[in-house]
């Protein structure tokens, strides 16, 4: 059977007796149509199923009522922030749409530029760039909020978490359960975030007197293969780590995954901590201590404030960083002699 094809103004209008004009009238709600004829057109509106085309409507009104969040992909991560986003949309008179590029960014450090120039002003009235890979300056006329940007804090308004506070309480964590020979799986090298992780890490190892055993610290890129990899590695050796810190909790999941590979048991023999307190951490076995950033919160301030931007409602502090905080779960335990 053919695609049905799309129901136009013209058809609207042929089907209601009425000129395009006086259709163009109902749908904009403006004065010099009878209470008659709204009446009619509007039910024939309803009958064919006809939605005015966005780009046409933000022609005539500049205004789309439409908020786009562009992602790389739709991962676990992305999946949690989009949550808050739509739980903050509800009562603002927009409407949300989701833009992955499905992993195929291509040039990883230009798609957001990319995408975002194809959206806006007939699209979308703003967007939301979820862990931008460069220092964008946006659209002019088009406001943009950046979640968790990979250049930190940037002249566009920004969400993120306080990463390096989360890196320091999970390794204290484990400090405080006796562990020193601390593993590291790092996140991917590019983002600030993990960087950030990372300097937590081995700052509070620094404030422990624990040299950092730089090989024990090992590539994640908030990768599972490549985290498996390197977990793999880390526990075959002969003086494997007691304990190994996870940029996520994805690669986190992994080193669990692998140790059980190895016929380790966590945490009896190693104890994991991951970052971020996705769902899935709380669903794995054993469930996976955490360090939690609300990142359902940060889909839910950076919506707000990119619809405070387009209404031009500018907050005085356009950069807003929330706390991160530690779950304690199964898989850490104090280290046995």
């Amino acid at each position: 059977m053919p695609p049905r094809s799309r129901v136009t103004i013209k058809d609207v209008a042929a089907q209601a007796g009425v000129s395009v004009a006086t259709v163009s009238k109902v749908l904009n709600n403006r004065y010099g149509v009878s209470a008659d004829t709204f009446a009619r057109v509007t039910a024939v509106i309803k009958d064919l199923g006809y939605e005015a085309s966005l780009v046409a409507q933000s022609l005539r009104n500049h205004r789309t009522n439409v908020i786009g969040i562009l992602v790389a992909d739709i991962e676990p991560f992305s999946t949690e922030l989009l949550k808050g986003a739509a739980d903050a949309i509800r009562g603002t008179g927009f409407e949300l749409v989701v833009y992955s590029a499905g992993g195929r960014t291509g040039d990883p450090h230009g798609w957001e530029q990319r995408y975002l120039t194809r959206l806006s002003g007939t699209l979308v009235d703003g967007a939301v760039l979820v862990t931008p890979a460069v220092d964008l300056e946006g659209i002019p006329g088009t406001p943009v909020v950046a979640v968790d940007p990979h250049t930190g804090r940037a002249a566009l308004p920004t969400v993120d978490s306080d990463n390096l506070h989360g890196g320091r309480l999970a390794t204290e964590h484990l400090l405080e359960l006796g562990h020193r020979r601390i593993a590291m799986l790092t996140g991917r090298a590019d983002l600030k975030s993990a960087q950030q992780r990372e300097t937590g890490y081995r700052g509070a190892l620094a404030s422990a007197g624990v040299p950092v055993d730089e090989s024990l610290v090992r590539r994640g890129d908030y990768d599972a293969e490549v985290a498996a990899a390197s977990a793999r590695e880390l526990l075959s050796g002969p003086d494997r780590p007691t304990a190994i810190f996870a940029a996520n909790d994805t690669t986190a999941i992994a080193a669990i995954e692998a140790a059980l590979e190895l016929g380790l048991r966590v945490p009896e023999d190693v104890s994991v901590v991951g970052f971020d307190n996705i769902p899935e951490s709380a669903l794995c076995t054993p469930p996976l201590t955490t360090v939690e950033q609300p990142i359902r919160e940060m889909g839910h301030r950076a919506l707000e404030l990119l619809v405070r931007l387009i209404n031009g409602d500018e907050p005085a502090d356009t950069h807003i960083t929330l706390g991160t905080d530690l779950v304690v779960r199964r898989s850490t335990r104090p280290l046995t002699p």
